[in-house]
């Protein structure tokens, strides 16, 4: 194996150590918000998004790109979303084939409902992860990583 392949593997290994950190985290997340809220990660995710819009909303590919989820994914979400009281879809006025997305009163209550749960659970979350050599360093580089404004 050369120098070139080394680094291939490397980078490939960081690779399924974040991907390991990051399954162990929506997994429990996952199953704590489902038992107190009746959310999942991606529907946290989504009035999560939403709700830092400060009163205003957000374009569907916004959202998709906020979710990672495809366009046609998106919209089954927000279908499911929307049927539950939580969000509303609004056109645009200038551009009929643009569609936003809104939080409504229930999905920001539900929300400020779900948000202890996911913070307690991340918080949890990390902790063990820090207890597992191979992901305490990715946990103690978090800090690091947030974006400066």
């Amino acid at each position: 194996m050369g120098i070139k392949d080394d680094a291939v593997e490397i980078r490939a290994q960081g690779w399924r150590t974040l991907a390991a950190l990051h399954g162990l985290i929506e997994s429990e997340l996952e199953r704590s918000l489902q038992a107190e809220s009746k959310l999942s990660v991606v529907e946290y995710t989504v009035l999560e998004a939403l709700s830092r819009q400060d009163g205003w909303h957000m374009r569907m590919q916004q959202l998709a790109r906020a979710t990672a989820l495809s366009p046609s994914a998106t919209t089954r979400l927000v279908n499911r979303l929307e049927d539950r009281g939580l969000l509303t879809r609004i056109l645009c006025d200038d551009d009929r084939r643009g569609i936003y997305t809104e939080l409504t009163p229930s999905g920001s209550t539900l929300l400020a409902d779900a948000r202890p749960v996911h913070d307690a659970t991340l918080e949890r979350a990390l902790d063990e992860a820090m207890a597992i050599p191979e992901l305490a360093p990715l946990v103690e580089a978090l800090p690091r990583l947030h974006v400066r404004a």
